[in-house]
């Protein structure tokens, strides 16, 4: 499978399918039968400028982009529904199909809470390529419960869109008593792909105004493959086999009890 991190630029959607193309054709090349993108990453990440984007007819560009170049394929698109907006993330299969689709039920501070309605449902489990797949979006991932009923219902990989803004100065205190927006990325993502025991393919866009470090985390809670913070294309084998094996080791799932904690 394949990690892209990428900024998209904002409002310029033919420009960043383009370029999603591109990137698409080498994962490909490399052998990779899944690529996950950044959220928002067709109209760049701007929630308050984007929210009317035409997120239908981009998703039918993501199809196709995966119908052409045989590659399964998770886009971020915005989805009206009535009066409201959400940001969803999709999964098309090798021939374009839509597999499945996800509203971020988790929306991150007062831009995307100003204009965008948070979904209410748990990502659905989906089949491919031998594993079961679930999607999230960004701030998702940063609930434990959010990974934890994921692994509760089968699923081996989630696959997580995601923008996360630079924290920017920190008011000059020592390293170790400041916040740092790097730490989601090198200590919750594989911290959530070890306490559950299944894949992480966390999807970012670059620096300067965001993170970086997007990462193909394994269910030992190892990196598969991590970015810098610069555009970078990830490529790493999963395999259900190793779902198993980490699951018999840590036995976090079957060893947790659920009523003492409502």
């Amino acid at each position: 499978m394949a990690v892209l991190q990428a900024a998209g630029a904002v409002n310029a959607v033919e420009e960043n399918l383009h370029r999603l193309k591109g990137y698409a054709a080498r994962a490909a090349e490399q052998g990779a039968e899944l690529l996950v993108t950044p959220e928002l990453f067709a109209t760049g990440y701007a929630p308050a400028l984007v929210v009317d984007s035409d997120g239908e007819g981009i998703r039918a560009e993501l199809a196709d982009i995966a119908r052409r170049h045989r590659i399964a394929l998770v886009g971020s698109t915005v989805e009206a529904a009535g009066e409201g907006r959400h940001i969803t993330a999709s999964l098309f299969d090798r021939q374009g199909a839509e597999l499945t689709r996800y509203r971020k039920s988790h929306l991150f501070g007062p831009e995307e809470k100003s204009v965008f309605t948070p979904g209410n449902d748990l990502p659905d489990p989906v089949p491919l390529l031998g594993l079961t797949v679930a999607l999230g979006i960004c701030y998702d991932i940063e609930f434990p419960e959010f990974a934890r009923s994921a692994a509760r219902r089968g699923v081996d990989l989630l696959c997580i869109p995601t923008a996360v803004p630079t924290t920017g100065d920190v008011g000059g205190r020592p390293p170790e008593l400041t916040y740092n927006a790097e730490r989601i990325s090198t200590l919750l993502v594989p911290a959530r792909a070890l306490e559950n025991g299944l894949y992480v393919a966390y999807a970012n866009h670059t620096s300067p105004d965001f993170t970086g470090f997007s990462s193909i985390a394994s269910p030992y809670g190892t990196f598969l493959g991590l970015a810098g913070g610069g555009e970078e294309l990830l490529v790493a084998e999963v395999d259900r086999s190793e779902v198993e094996r980490a699951r018999g080791l840590n036995t976090y799932l079957t060893c947790m009890r659920p009523a003492l904690y409502g």
